[in-house]
């Protein structure tokens, strides 16, 4: 893929409208898993760091997508020198599940998305003034919509993105409360699934996302 600046790859980030969280990825299923998921709509995939093999993992997927037809980021990024790993591999957006200050900094020198973890108000003002794109709300199932709504409400120029806990039943209602798009993990990504080939069934699950969000969205 080829670089595109941070306003463009938020809006393919914010079309997808669903971020796969491929937490425990694998290199043997990886690429098929997120062309099950593009074909049910879903077009953003995050690879965790905590994966050891997470570097070549967005390195492959980068490297299988034009920009038209995905995006690849990072996420569980914890420092700065992991942020800058991830996006030397490909990564055109790096995801924390907390706020490390080095890894706005890092993803900014590069001109990379980022998006810290937050969870009040103050998270979220003092990691989008010191340089955020946008904000991760984690862990969104104990929040709920209602809370990133009361924190939309007194900040709207703050895009947030609610990760953790999100499924196909609230996804569309944290869309409705002010969310720019959802991160979703195990809801998305089946272990059983995949662990037997049956991509179909996660192209089923995609599709049924993207209907939710597009739902919520109109």
């Amino acid at each position: 893929m080829v670089a595109l600046d941070v306003h463009e790859d938020m809006q393919r980030l914010t079309e997808s409208g669903v971020v796969a969280v491929m937490r425990g990825a694998d290199a043997d299923t990886v690429i098929d898993v997120a062309q099950a998921l593009q074909e049910g709509g879903v077009t953003a995939y995050e690879i965790t760091a905590d994966n050891p093999d997470a570097m070549e993992l967005i390195r492959e997927l980068s490297a299988s997508f034009t920009d038209d037809e995905a995006i690849v980021g990072a996420g569980t990024v914890l420092d700065g020198e992991t942020a800058g790993q991830a996006i030397r591999a490909g990564a055109e957006f790096v995801v924390s599940p907390s706020f490390h200050e080095d890894v706005v900094d890092t993803s900014n020198r590069h001109g990379t998305l980022v998006a810290p973890g937050i969870f009040t108000p103050t998270e979220a003002i003092r990691a989008f003034e010191t340089g955020a794109d946008f904000v991760k709300l984690f862990p969104a199932s104990t929040a709920g919509p209602k809370h990133l709504s009361s924190i939309q409400g007194p900040l709207p120029q703050i895009p947030i993105m609610p990760t953790g806990g999100i499924d196909i039943d609230n996804a569309g209602e944290f869309i409705e409360a002010g969310a720019v798009a959802v991160g979703a993990g195990s809801a998305i990504m089946d272990g059983d699934a995949i662990e037997a080939g049956d991509f179909e069934s996660i192209t089923e699950t995609a599709r049924e996302f993207t209907d939710v969000i597009e739902s919520a969205r109109s």
